[in-house]
């Protein structure tokens, strides 16, 4: 089975459709399928729910996507660094479902491992736990959350081979492992595609069983979100 595709608008052909939920791998700006994201926005789909710890920012990554009005609702746990986002939200144009990261993370991965729900201790007492069941175990007080699963996943990953192997890369190591096994396809972008049997299976991070297809990606920015330095001396 071929999963190897030419380019970003090529590996999502067939796959789109407005109002569907895409899951986008990365953290900040750290890990971000760049090339798919722009493939999305040419695309034109619209209405669509994105499952992603943030929106990136105005000019980059996701928050191109909220530029072109084309995300319905973000499922997210930071949103912070984006103007746009925090202008559509609170005018009511951009729905938006908000998770502590970690429930977030647990979140997308049930989904991966076929959990429908799990309880949690993060949120209890809070506006996080409104309309949720809660439960009492061992004297303490959980909600209930429930596993997060999408149409697409977008990733992104430092290599990978033709069948679909992923090694991640530092902090790139973030939503983008357990969002593969949480969509019903999942592509995934490599900086750095190589053949069958060229990466060590002790260092493999997403099994080629949950990736449907793959391109190399180009032209990555990778830019920093916030620069923070301390003074020279």
């Amino acid at each position: 089975m071929n999963k190897v595709y030419p380019d970003a608008t090529n590996a999502l052909e067939g796959l789109l459709f407005d109002g569907m939920t895409i899951m986008s791998g990365g953290f900040g700006l750290c890990g971000i399928p760049e090339n798919l994201i722009l493939a999305l926005r040419e695309s034109g789909v619209k209405d669509i729910t994105v499952i992603s710890n943030n929106c990136g920012v105005d000019d980059f990554g996701l928050g191109l996507l909220l530029q072109t009005r084309q995300i319905k609702k973000m499922v997210s746990s930071y949103v912070g660094e984006n103007a746009e986002f925090e202008r559509q939200f609170l005018s009511g144009e951009l729905e938006l479902e908000f998770n502590p990261q970690g429930t977030l993370a647990e979140r997308i991965r049930a989904g991966s491992a076929g959990i429908p729900a799990f309880y949690t201790k993060t949120g209890y007492g809070t506006l996080v736990a409104e309309g949720k069941e809660t439960r009492e175990f061992d004297g303490e007080m959980y909600v209930m959350e429930t596993a997060l699963h999408a149409d697409l996943s977008i990733v992104k990953a430092w290599k990978g081979d033709r069948s679909g192997n992923l090694v991640f890369r530092k902090t790139a190591r973030n939503f983008n492992p357990m969002m593969a096994g949480a969509g019903k396809v999942c592509i995934a972008e490599v900086e750095e595609l190589v053949e069958v049997g060229d990466l060590d299976p002790d260092q493999i991070h997403t099994p080629a069983i949950f990736v449907n297809r793959v391109i190399e990606g180009v032209h990555y920015e990778k830019r920093i979100e916030r620069a923070t330095t301390r003074p020279r001396g």
